[in-house]
């Protein structure tokens, strides 16, 4: 069984920052993964066979994101 998920990135501080932090994260990205950015707004799709791997990648991606978002925050100021 292969479980499905999508990460949405939204940031309403400005439009930029969701596809920033999108475009930083991308070269982590395994095989099967896939993102999507429009305006104000990225999306990380992927899939995976276990649960366990699919909370590990999200906790990952979530950490990281929100790590670039803080250095983009503060590079932007």
């Amino acid at each position: 069984m292969r479980i499905k998920t999508t990460i949405t990135m939204k940031s309403p501080k400005a439009s930029q920052i969701a596809e920033k932090v999108a475009f930083s994260l991308s070269p982590d990205n395994l095989s099967g993964m896939h993102t999507e950015v429009s305006e104000g707004l990225a999306m990380i799709s992927f899939s995976t066979q276990k649960i366990t791997t699919l909370i590990a990648t999200v906790d990952d991606l979530l950490m990281n994101a929100r790590i670039a978002e803080e250095v983009l925050e503060k590079v932007d100021k």
